[in-house]
């Protein structure tokens, strides 16, 4: 079981999405993610991985991305699907759906990766790796701390999987990544 679904505390569909409604209606930039996703990739094909109620995958689809969205919480994808029906939204677990196809860029936002089972990480970044093109890009957001996910872990399960890490940042908007008290990261892998 993943780590999300053992939550209960956690806003799910409809409520989940009431957050990203009230910041847009006071004026925040809720499209940090597809912005630099668009920043990577002009044009192509993006699987949003672990997609939640399709946020992200929506946005890059009204700009004219080829978009898939992948999440294991049904009650999110039904929200996902209520808002935009035309985008494939399928339910699994990302170690080991198989959606039959590589993207240009696999995305990883909303924490994904400190999400996932307990000790699968690996097994995701491995699976993962069959759905990016060669040369292709693999971009994923998450909160660091005791207790989470290090990036010298998920950097070596990348290496592993045949990802090469390119770029880090400590925000979707590319503010410089410092080690040092850093409390999120937001790292970008090429398939080699």
């Amino acid at each position: 079981m993943s780590r999300w679904n053992e939550r209960d505390d956690v806003p799910r569909g409809d409520d989940y999405d009431a957050r990203w409604r009230a910041l847009e209606a006071s004026g925040a930039s809720i499209h940090g993610e597809a912005d630099l996703l668009c920043h990577l990739l002009a044009s192509g094909s993006i699987l949003d991985a672990g997609c939640g109620t399709g946020r992200v995958a929506i946005e890059l689809h009204r700009r004219g991305f080829d978009v898939v969205g992948v999440d294991l919480d049904p009650g999110m994808l039904d929200a996902a699907r209520r808002k935009e029906p035309v985008v494939p939204w399928v339910l699994g677990d990302l170690v080991d759906v198989d959606l039959g196809r590589t993207f240009d860029l696999v995305a990883m936002p909303g924490n994904v990766m400190i999400f996932v089972a307990p000790g699968t990480e690996a097994a995701v970044l491995a699976n993962l790796v069959r759905h990016v093109d060669e040369g292709g890009l693999l971009v994923a957001g998450f909160q660091l701390g005791p207790g989470k996910l290090g990036l010298d872990d998920y950097d070596q399960f990348a290496d592993r999987a045949g990802f090469t890490l390119v770029d880090r940042w400590s925000t979707w908007d590319r503010d410089p990544f410092v080690a040092t008290g850093a409390d999120y990261a937001v790292s970008v892998h090429q398939r080699s």
